[in-house]
C-alpha cells in the first residue's frame, strides 16, 4: 500500500467488498439495481438489503436512474462498510463528450455526500474503467485530480483509499499520478 497527500489517501490492490472503512464507493449502472463488475460483487456481498434501498431510492428520488455524475447513498447490509455510496460514471465515447467532468463529478460528488454524512473513511474502486471503456491512464489522472482537489480543502473524510481489483490498475494509478 502507498499513500499520498499526507497520509490522507492510500492507494492498494483487494477485494473491495471486504474494505472495513465507513462507505465504499459502488461504480454503480443507473438503473442502481446491480450489474456486473463492482456493481454485481457489491450487491452480491451486501445481500439483498443494498438492492431493497436501491429501489426505494429509484421509486422516490431517481425514478429515471440516477444520472451521471450523481452520488447516492443506502446502508451497506452485510458488508464490513457502513455505506454503499454509489455513482454513476460515464461511458467513454472517445473523451470529446463531457466524459472527464463526469468522471471528476463521480468523485467529487462521492466525497461531499460522505462529508455530509460524517464518513471518515471511504474505499473507491476505479469508476468507468471496466465495461464502461474508459482509458485506465487517463481515469487515473481525474481520481488523482479530484481527490487532490477535495483533500486540499475539506478536513473529511479523514482516510480515502482506490482499492483496485488487479496489481495493474494499481500500478497506472500510480504511474499517473503526478507525483
Amino acid at each position: 500500500m502507498k499513500t499520498f497527500l499526507d497520509g490522507r489517501l492510500s492507494v492498494t490492490t483487494g477485494d473491495i467488498t471486504r474494505v472495513k472503512a465507513d462507505a465504499i464507493v459502488n461504480a454503480a449502472n443507473s438503473t442502481l439495481l446491480g450489474g456486473g463488475g463492482v456493481d454485481g460483487a457489491i450487491h452480491r456481498a451486501g445481500g439483498a438489503d443494498i438492492l431493497e434501498e436501491c429501489r426505494r431510492l429509484r421509486a422516490t428520488r431517481y425514478p429515471d436512474g440516477l444520472p451521471t455524475g450523481q452520488a447516492a447513498e443506502t446502508g451497506a447490509g452485510r458488508l464490513a462498510a457502513r455505506y454503499v455510496i454509489h455513482t454513476v460514471g460515464p461511458v467513454w465515447h472517445g473523451g470529446a463528450h463531457g466524459e472527464a467532468q463526469k468522471l471528476a463529478d463521480c468523485y467529487r460528488n462521492s466525497l461531499e455526500l460522505a462529508a455530509k454524512l460524517g464518513i471518515q473513511s471511504i474505499a473507491f474502486p476505479a469508476i468507468s474503467t471496466g465495461i464502461y471503456g474508459y482509458p485506465r491512464e487517463k481515469a487515473a489522472r481525474v481520481a488523482w485530480q479530484e481527490i487532490s482537489r477535495f483533500v486540499s480543502g475539506h478536513p473529511s473524510p479523514r482516510m480515502i483509499s482506490l482499492v483496485f481489483f488487479a496489481p495493474d490498475d494499481e500500478r497506472i494509478f500510480l504511474d499517473n499520478t503526478g507525483e
